[in-house]
């Protein structure tokens, strides 16, 4: 039987085991998801969030037992990991606290007696998740698909299982019913079988294009709904007016943390040119000052990578990019799974470094003349994420907010998610929108009602 090991990258030791589910299992699984999604739609949300609040306490109460299994699947520093469990209770609590706000009764005025929209749930919702942030990427996911009266079903990484069996658990132990969430341990070719099936109604995923461009081609060929988080590759823009000092600081955790492994994070700093010497050293110092290492350890800052030839991928696209001409300013060196953090000058379009996204901690610096050439070059990507722009002039962050083609601007500050504001991008970065009022809308069905003739 085949099975999936998780391997621990900082030692490259064998954590665990696990075996697949079958295809019978599956099958059982969706049956299970669809039973229960028929009463689970009836209940209140005043039940639902009750039982979402319980969810997120479970988490800050078992913080440290939800978080070790990111440090040993994955690498994440351990500190970064328990950050992740309290966002992860966060978004329970946000989605508890205002699902039934989001989803009333929209009354809209017509040549009717009475006419609204009604917001219902569709039923299972397939979640494909990806493992550089194990719990966050299926909690902003599923708080709000439960709360809208939607069952789960989630097919993780294959490197972060244990993390997937324990998602599951936590709703398990927070009292949500048998089949209202299901972690299955499947492969790729495996989620075909979910798609093809007529009880899962719509499919989420976030993580690479080619994943991307394979799930919503069998989605789309089987008409149903899917919300895509792909790829980015974040400009960071630093105009000369910036506080270079305060700007460095939050590049450097714009680029560095989980090690670099975000979709979100800065991995072009567009810089002007008559501060681009100035601020790159300022951010190698920020850099130079990180600790490299054990991820168990409190105080480590940038851990291994995920797996040793996610390092390897790096470490090609570093080398191809120096010889097209980039300068190695810092870094650029690889041990098993772990690369060096690595800052380049002297990237310019053409090299991996600009083109591609790199997933790690290397930040490439590239020269913009005016704020023109500057909002071009951030633009000049197939990714459209998010965006930075350092700035104190407001008409200048203007221009950049008004002419980016990303789905993010964020002024003097890091692009993250936020359960407050909507998350998604454009080009091949995807297409739909999580968090926020959006993207509890993204599941559910926009029910028009037109009523004549009954005047009660």
């Amino acid at each position: 039987m085949e099975k999936f090991k998780s391997i621990n990258p900082y030692n490259n030791e064998t954590i665990e085991e696990f075996d697949l589910h079958t295809e019978q299992d599956i099958n059982n699984a969706i049956d299970t998801a669809d039973n229960t999604f028929h009463e689970w739609r009836k209940t209140s949300f005043e039940h639902r969030a009750k039982l979402m609040k319980k969810a997120g306490q479970l988490l800050r109460d078992n913080k440290e037992k939800y978080a070790q299994p990111m440090v040993a699947e994955m690498g994440k520093p351990i500190t970064e990991a328990y950050a992740e469990i309290d966002k992860c209770a966060w978004v329970c609590d946000y989605y508890a606290e205002n699902a039934a706000e989001f989803l009333k009764d929209e009354i809209i005025e017509t040549d009717a007696d009475k006419s609204m929209v009604k917001y219902h749930p569709l039923g299972a919702v397939l979640a494909i998740m990806p493992w550089n942030f194990p719990y966050w990427q299926v909690f902003r996911f599923a708080a709000p698909a439960l709360m809208a009266g939607n069952v789960c079903i989630l097919k993780h990484a294959k490197n972060v299982s244990r993390c997937s069996l324990f998602v599951e658990e936590i709703f398990s132990e927070a009292g949500f019913p048998e089949g209202a969430f299901k972690s299955l341990i499947i492969s790729g070719k495996q989620t075909e079988i979910l798609i093809d099936n007529k009880k899962v109604k719509a499919v989420t995923l976030t993580g690479s294009e080619k994943a991307g461009k394979a799930v919503a081609s069998n989605a789309g060929k089987n008409i149903k709904k899917t919300v895509l988080e792909l790829g980015g590759s974040n400009a960071f823009v630093v105009l000369s007016d910036a506080n270079l000092e305060e700007m460095a600081k939050v590049g450097c955790d714009a680029r560095m943390k989980n090690t670099g492994q975000s979709c979100i994070a800065a991995k072009r700093f567009i810089v002007m040119k008559d501060v681009a010497d100035k601020f790159t050293e300022l951010l190698k110092e920020q850099i130079s000052t990180l600790k490299l290492g054990d991820p168990t350890e409190e105080s480590t800052q940038v851990g291994p990578l995920a797996r040793v030839d996610l390092a390897e991928t790096l470490e090609e696209q570093v080398q191809k990019s120096l010889n097209a001409g980039a300068e190695l300013l810092m870094g650029g060196k690889r041990k098993d799974a772990t690369y060096y953090p690595t800052v380049l000058t002297g990237v310019k379009p053409g090299m991996p470094a600009f083109d591609e996204e790199l997933f790690g901690p290397v930040a490439p610096i590239i020269i913009a003349e005016s704020k023109e050439e500057a909002m071009q070059l951030a633009n000049m990507s197939n990714y459209g994420l998010g965006m930075s722009v350092c700035t104190n002039n407001m008409e200048d962050a203007q221009y950049f907010i008004d002419n980016a083609e990303d789905g993010a601007v964020f002024v003097n500050a890091l692009v993250k998610s936020d359960p407050r504001l909507p998350f998604g991008g454009t080009k091949i970065s995807g297409y739909g929108r999580e968090l926020s009022h959006h993207g509890i809308k993204e599941f559910v069905n926009a029910k028009t009602v037109y009523i004549q003739g009954i005047k009660s």
